[in-house]
């Protein structure tokens, strides 16, 4: 694959995740494994139980940082500690799980025609609705081998899923029957352009509004009506604008806000009026920064495809402007992953196919594995990593800042690029055409 044609294979595979679509009527295919046949049935109306601590609500989990809270994972993935519950057979996604109480929703593009979005019962695959909207989109050529299917991943919040559609459309869906509230075209809302790679950035709740990177910039909306508040940081979208990357908030210098990482610049921006507070050029190959910010105390860390690894310091003068210095600098590449924190060191997976892991205060390199998948999604919890690489390998690692310490590997499925997620003992697996569920038995010794 030459350096063009991957670059552009990072960027539609992107930071993404897939609600679907179907209905589902049970075969006993083992005594631990069923597999769920898609077929047409009526909407069940059960309500979704209260969102809790252990949901899978959004991108990258209950903070967007990769990093749970739970009760300590067994040291073991092999077929004796963890089981296959069900698997749903699906049309194509990049998307991957949120999981909402007894709920999991998923999106797929089907017929080349429709997006997708489905809810399933987590514990049995059985679907409970499913709707759908005309939304598919063609990439451009040199991109047609990494597929035109959906790719980001929504957010729930009360009683609410939020989807990002490829021709930059947000839809606002009843969680519970599946029904569409409200629709955002932002390319008619703005007069913007369709982004040439579909809509990638997952969006972002805070309070009651919405934040994400659409329309060709960073927008605020009401999260009940759809209006579009502001527009803030322009990229211009088009083939060589329109977000790759995903927001977060946070407090930088006791200020908090959201940091926006666009195809060229990582800028902060005032929740509330949109202004840029500050930004810095982060050179990639092509625009290609697609990992979604990481925030340490008051420092960003960053990884660029064809650009570098680097910490910023964000401070503020005696006069309350922003300051930023580059504490420091590598030569090494991210690729897509977007990295976890653990103990005051970042855990990554590069472009040249290996893990490694960085000391976030020096700056040095304490380890780099061997070369692996191109990709891993990644999910942190106490000491430990899970990791699912594009083949469907699934990583159980330590997280050891002295060496590449793997407890275990499994493949669970194939052409997994979308992220990983989890509840309690449960794994969420979405390859591209189908996803399954794990279970981790209770009789599995933790650490």
């Amino acid at each position: 694959m030459s350096t063009a044609r991957t670059g552009v294979h990072c960027i539609l595979l992107g930071l993404s995740f897939a609600l679907t679509s179907t209905s589902a009527s049970v075969s006993q295919q083992n005594p631990t494994s069923k597999t769920v046949q898609a077929q047409s049935s009526d909407v069940v109306t059960r309500q979704p139980e209260t969102k809790s601590d252990s949901d899978w609500t959004q991108w990258r989990g209950p903070n967007r940082t990769g990093v749970v809270s739970a009760v300590a994972w067994p040291n073991s993935i092999a077929d004796a500690s963890l089981r296959k519950l069900w698997t749903v057979p699906l049309s194509p996604s990049y998307s991957g799980p949120i999981i909402v109480g007894d709920r999991v929703f998923t999106t797929e593009t089907k017929d080349r025609k429709f997006e997708v979005v489905t809810a399933f019962d987590r514990n049995t695959g059985k679907q409970l609705w499913s709707s759908q909207w005309e939304g598919s989109m063609s990439v451009p050529f040199f991109a047609k081998s990494n597929g035109d299917w959906i790719r980001s991943t929504p957010i729930y919040e009360d009683g609410k899923l939020f989807v990002g559609g490829m021709k930059d459309l947000l839809v606002c869906l009843n969680a519970e029957t599946g029904d569409q509230l409200w629709k955002v075209d932002f390319p008619r809302a703005l007069n913007s352009e369709v982004p040439s790679f579909g809509f990638v950035c997952s969006p972002m709740i805070e309070g009651d509004f919405l934040y994400v990177q659409a329309g060709g910039g960073f927008c605020k909306l009401n999260k009940t009506s759809g209006e579009i508040i502001w527009k803030s940081v322009d990229d211009g979208g088009g083939m060589f604008g329109s977000a790759f990357s995903s927001p977060i908030i946070a407090t930088l210098s006791g200020v908090r806000q959201a940091v926006v990482q666009t195809r060229t610049r990582l800028c902060g921006v005032d929740l509330d009026s949109g202004r840029e507070l500050w930004t810095i050029e982060i050179p990639a190959f092509r625009g290609m920064n697609i990992i979604t910010p990481i925030v340490y105390e008051d420092h960003v860390f960053v990884s660029a495809y064809g650009g570098t690894t680097q910490l910023i310091k964000v401070s503020r003068s005696a006069e309350g402007k922003f300051e930023l210095k580059q504490v420091w600098n590598l030569p090494a590449q991210g690729y897509m992953n977007s990295p976890v924190v653990v103990d005051g060191h970042v855990y990554i997976h590069l472009r040249n196919q290996r893990f490694a892991c960085y000391d976030l205060k020096s700056g040095k390199e304490t380890w780099r594995s061997k070369p692996m998948g191109k990709y891993a999604s990644m999910i942190a919890n106490g000491d430990k990593i899970l990791a699912l690489d594009e083949r469907g390998e699934l990583l159980l690692i330590k997280a050891n800042p002295s060496k590449f310490d793997l407890l275990g590997s499994r493949r669970v499925g194939d052409d997994s690029w979308a992220h990983i997620a989890i509840r309690d003992n449960q794994i969420f697996v979405r390859n591209l055409k189908e996803l399954s569920t794990f279970e981790w038995l209770s009789d599995s010794s933790p650490q």
